[in-house]
């Protein structure tokens, strides 16, 4: 009697829902980035048990999600959407500023809304284009250009590049699945290139100092270029096999800016070298393919363009913020994905892992 009513299989269900083959790249990932931030914070106290529990909450919160049919997160769209794009007024209008930017919010503790909408806008966006399979039209596509816009305008004017260019890239992966045409996709892209001279002056002076930096940063070796002349020499300086754990001397003599978080690629790549590194983009690069694998597999629409958004999430940290350390982009301050300390984006990224296993674990309970 004391088992009636309890459904273990349901139960068991729920216990295995992580996709074990992303489940196994995140965890070493982030064991690399473990490995990394203690070296890399060995001078700050306390970096590792802090970075141990965001990545306990993001595991966590990877298993709730992955837990929700996405027939549910699609129902919730709308209210995270509209709740995201408050916060960012809120922002506007009462935030923090830190290092002239206004991107936070006290609310007893210190949230940044601007990286919720990393999953609110292509959540959004696949729930718009979902209700619209089979009907879709040219000003279907210009809606969804406004409902991408809206956030990232108020993102940008934090101002804050780096997180409006992950919700540019999560956002246009959408529309383009949804079926945006290639011709469409060429005159964009020519639009763009055609409007530099003209979004050149809207820039803040910091944001064409970086692309200036970036082309020469030997203009200001010791203003401005500092942090792209030093990680460069962190990355070129680890050869082949690297200096060894805990023997970086660009990182521990303390000419790494930012260290454990935005530049804690440049420390990895002086201590593990190009072997190291080609490990951790080998790394990098299975996870995008299980992502697009598990797009490509989806039963829905909704279910479609939210793997592919996820994926391209993942794929946009990983190359902007290397990149970024190796010269080749400017610095927009994004993290090394499951790798740079930090709790917030941890724990979006932590969310969007758990969409791509609920879209994984559900649709292998609709073929059982």
């Amino acid at each position: 009697m004391g088992n009636k009513g309890i459904d273990w299989q349901r139960v068991r269900s729920h216990i295995m829902v992580f996709d074990a083959s992303l489940a196994i790249i995140i965890f070493l990932i982030m064991s690399t980035g473990l490995v990394t931030l203690y070296s890399a914070g060995i001078d700050f106290p306390g970096r590792v048990e802090d970075q141990l529990r965001n990545i306990v909450i993001s595991f966590v919160v990877m298993w709730i999600v992955a837990n929700i049919p996405p027939q549910t997160l699609m129902r919730f769209a709308i209210p995270i959407y509209t709740f995201g794009i408050a916060l960012l007024i809120t922002v506007a209008m009462f935030g923090m500023i830190k290092k002239g930017a206004r991107r936070w919010l006290n609310v007893g503790f210190v949230i940044q809304p601007s990286e919720m909408m990393k999953i609110a806008t292509p959540l959004m966006l696949a729930w718009y284009f979902q209700k619209r399979e089979g009907t879709l039209r040219w000003n279907d596509f210009m809606i969804a250009v406004v409902i991408l816009l809206v956030p990232v305008f108020l993102i940008a004017k934090q101002p804050d590049l780096g997180t409006s260019l992950l919700v540019v890239a999560a956002g246009f992966t959408v529309i383009f699945l949804a079926g945006l045409s290639w011709k469409v996709l060429v005159s964009l892209i020519v639009l763009l290139l055609a409007s530099i001279p003209l979004a050149w002056p809207m820039l803040h002076g910091y944001q064409r100092d970086r692309i200036l930096t970036m082309i020469d940063p030997t203009t200001d070796p010791l203003g401005k270029g500092f942090h792209i002349i030093q990680s460069t020499i962190a990355v070129g300086s680890g050869g082949v096999a690297g200096k060894g754990w805990l023997k970086g001397t660009q990182a521990h003599l303390e000419f790494i800016p930012e260290r454990t978080t935005d530049f804690i690629f440049a420390v990895f790549s002086e201590e593990f070298g190009f072997i190291g590194n080609s490990v951790l983009v080998f790394l990098y690069l299975l996870l995008v393919v299980r992502g697009l694998m598990i797009a490509a597999k989806a039963p829905t629409l909704f279910s479609r363009l939210m793997a592919g958004s996820v994926t391209m999430i993942f794929f946009t940290y990983a190359f902007v913020n290397m990149g970024m350390v190796s010269g080749i982009l400017p610095v927009v301050g994004v993290p090394l994905p499951f790798v740079s300390y930090g709790g917030t984006a941890l724990v979006t990224l932590g969310m969007g892992a758990g969409i791509l296993m609920s879209i994984q674990h559900h649709r292998k309970l609709m073929q059982t």
